[in-house]
């Protein structure tokens, strides 16, 4: 965090013009008057962040040894916390690794107090050794201010009916403990309590060959399970395990061209937040009336598009920064485009962000919808400068893949 300070603090005065400028419309006492102040605020401001730093640093040191219903106490200081300093810097960054971090913090602590109870209430230890693996904005390092559960669970092979039964009561267990630290259940109930995202490697590997074979049957819902799967990345159990089974998904999306392709045309169909002439889209009418939904209309086609790309060149990041970074690198994406697409991601985000600020103050009921009328004209033209981007990104794709 204090590397961030200290950047703020020479980006603030590399804006100053030079002192033979300012000196024509002010005197060299006053200068100096109004640098000392300066001074005196950024000591303050660091002063608030060691605090935060603090104090976040402490409630994550009692992790380790608290219960379920602590988790929960915890869980809320730290989101206070991060709360406060995204208000105070606006950092997208920096909002993402520390709450990612504590929750995968939350998370390990969550595996040993279930283990515990299934030991204590009969059920004895983990038959075979198994792995916590995050989907979705967890998976990609993406985590906010608010959140919920995209877990999977897999197990080693060897234990039969007896681990099947064993990580049944496991998952159930571990989704109810979550819930009790603070994080909602999945409204797509992706979580380790449904069977679908829970199972051996090599019931996992006959799933996963049923999908991009076409041999479910319902295909759309299937397709929608790889996508999120696309984003896994271990969390806690038995690393070689997890990972495993990750190379796995991430070999069977790059080797079958046609499922890929499948996924590219979702993405470059996805609805955006533009209308007539390129203008803001949004609601005509209802309870959003003049609003736009930007999770669904903006940010998730950036990050859907990005995904397909990188999953297309067989790259292992999965945060969306970072994956368009390694596409510039690999010269998918010119310095521009890849500079301009960073851009939107963090604009996008921090509008994510302040929404989430606002549901959680009670100043509006969800954490989607945006007026863009609130904004002051140039946040409004950064963020329909934002959408095209996203728009320009769909049509490169939606030519490489070659989709009619």
């Amino acid at each position: 965090m204090e590397t961030v300070l200290h950047d703020d603090m020479s980006n603030l005065l590399d804006l100053l013009p030079p002192l033979t400028q300012l000196t024509r419309y002010c005197t060299v006492g006053e200068i100096a008057e109004v640098l000392h102040q300066l001074k005196a605020d950024l000591v303050t401001v660091r002063r608030k962040f060691e605090v935060w730093d603090a104090q976040s640093a402490l409630q994550q040191g009692l992790i380790g040894t608290a219960d379920a219903m602590t988790l929960k106490q915890l869980h809320d200081e730290l989101n206070r916390i991060e709360l406060e300093r995204f208000i105070a810097a606006g950092s997208v960054s920096n909002l993402h690794r520390s709450c990612t971090h504590y929750r995968d913090l939350l998370a390990e602590r969550a595996l040993q107090i279930v283990t515990d109870e299934m030991a204590a209430a009969g059920h004895g230890a983990p038959p075979v050794s198994y792995a916590l693996i995050s989907m979705g904005s967890d998976g990609r390092e993406e985590q906010t201010l608010i959140t919920d559960q995209d877990y999977l669970v897999v197990y080693d092979d060897g234990g039969g009916e007896t681990a099947d039964s064993w990580f049944v009561e496991f998952g159930n267990r571990l989704v109810d403990c979550l819930e009790s630290a603070g994080f909602k259940r999945c409204t797509g109930d992706i979580m380790t309590s449904n069977p679908t995202w829970r199972g051996s490697y090599k019931q996992w590997r006959k799933r996963l060959f049923a999908i991009v074979r076409y041999e479910v049957e319902d295909f759309a819902k299937n397709m929608m399970d790889l996508i999120v799967l696309s984003d896994a990345r271990f969390v806690g159990g038995d690393r070689e395990l997890g990972e495993k089974l990750i190379e796995l998904i991430r070999d069977m999306e790059k080797e079958h061209f046609q499922v890929l392709w499948s996924m590219a045309r979702a993405a470059t169909e996805m609805k955006l937040a533009l209308g007539f002439m390129r203008r803001l889209w949004t609601e005509p009418g209802g309870e959003h009336r003049g609003e736009l939904n930007v999770k669904l209309l903006a940010w998730a086609p950036l990050v859907m598009n990005v995904r397909i790309l990188a999953i297309s060149q067989g790259m292992s990041a999965t945060n969306t920064v970072q994956r368009i970074t390694c596409l510039e690198q690999e010269g998918s994406f010119s310095e521009e485009m890849a500079r301009g697409l960073r851009d939107s991601y963090n604009i996008l985000t921090r509008h994510r962000i302040l929404l989430q600020i606002k549901q959680i103050k009670g100043i509006q009921k969800d954490s989607y919808y945006l007026d863009p009328l609130m904004l002051d004209s140039d946040e409004r033209e950064q963020l329909r400068q934002a959408v095209i981007r996203v728009e320009e990104l769909q049509k490169m794709i939606h030519t490489n893949f070659n989709i009619v």
